[in-house]
């Protein structure tokens, strides 16, 4: 049994063939692969694989643009850690996923479940785009609360700047101040508005509001000037830089 990861945390990569290795799973691992635009030529180049576990968000982007730009003809297991607004789009359309943290029952569920089916369903394009359509008007969040001394403040999404990741802690800077935010980097991107914010690395997610400049940088990226920076220096990763200008040409 041939098994394609696309995962873009190395942690969770990490964990799903763990959990793999405890099931009663016989499989080959081909690749690991973090972003939209290296699945797409992963599937140009080479032979399908029997199953593939794939995280909805990328480095570069939603999963389900993979579909749209090439035709995939294998069975799917998404994870995911969207609210329950997309889970609820999963039900509806009875395409399996693994609700992050993946959980080792469920995971063998999800196996057994796909062993004894069909072997070669595969995903209806058409719930695809439907689910992406859920994705979309999920990230249509507009406040989020902070942490403020010993209590907590409803801030406006369209006052943030940038947020980041230090120390296993989430920030949230605006014009004038930052904010410790209760909510995982992945959590938080994943209930943004995509046109507004782009999560330029692993640890940095900008609002296109608070660019200010761009620059060439070295090993083919790019460093951006941003509105109160704290401190903080602000690359794009090699991996994103042309889906990055996509971004900020819409």
């Amino acid at each position: 049994m041939h098994v394609l990861i696309i995962e873009d945390e190395p942690r969770a990569a990490n964990q799903l063939q763990n959990m793999l290795k405890t099931c009663s799973f016989e499989y080959q691992l081909l690749d690991i692969i973090d972003t939209v635009e290296d699945a797409v030529l992963w599937f140009q180049k080479h032979t399908a694989p029997n199953l593939v576990f794939m995280d909805i968000q990328l480095a570069d982007g939603l999963s389900f643009e993979i579909f749209q730009k090439i035709d995939i003809e294998v069975p799917i297991i998404f994870t995911t850690a969207f609210d329950h607004y997309a889970i609820q789009a999963f039900k509806v359309n009875s395409v399996d996923y693994l609700l992050k943290p993946i959980q080792q029952d469920e995971l063998n569920k999800a196996l057994d479940k796909f062993l004894k089916s069909n072997k070669s369903a595969t995903v209806d394009p058409a719930i695809l785009k439907q689910l992406l359509g859920s994705m979309q008007v999920a990230n249509k969040r507009e406040g989020i609360l902070v942490k403020d001394g010993s209590g907590f403040v409803q801030i406006k999404i369209s006052d943030l700047l940038y947020i980041y990741s230090q120390d296993s802690i989430t920030f949230g800077v605006t014009k004038n101040k930052r904010y410790i935010i209760d909510e995982t980097m992945d959590q938080l991107f994943d209930s943004l508005d995509h046109d507004r914010f782009y999560r330029i690395n692993r640890g940095q997610i900008v609002s296109k509001n608070s660019i200010l400049k761009i620059d060439p940088y070295f090993n083919h990226r790019v460093k951006l000037s941003i509105s109160n920076p704290r401190d903080q220096e602000f690359v794009v990763s090699r991996q994103k830089t042309s889906d990055f200008k996509e971004w900020m040409n819409r």
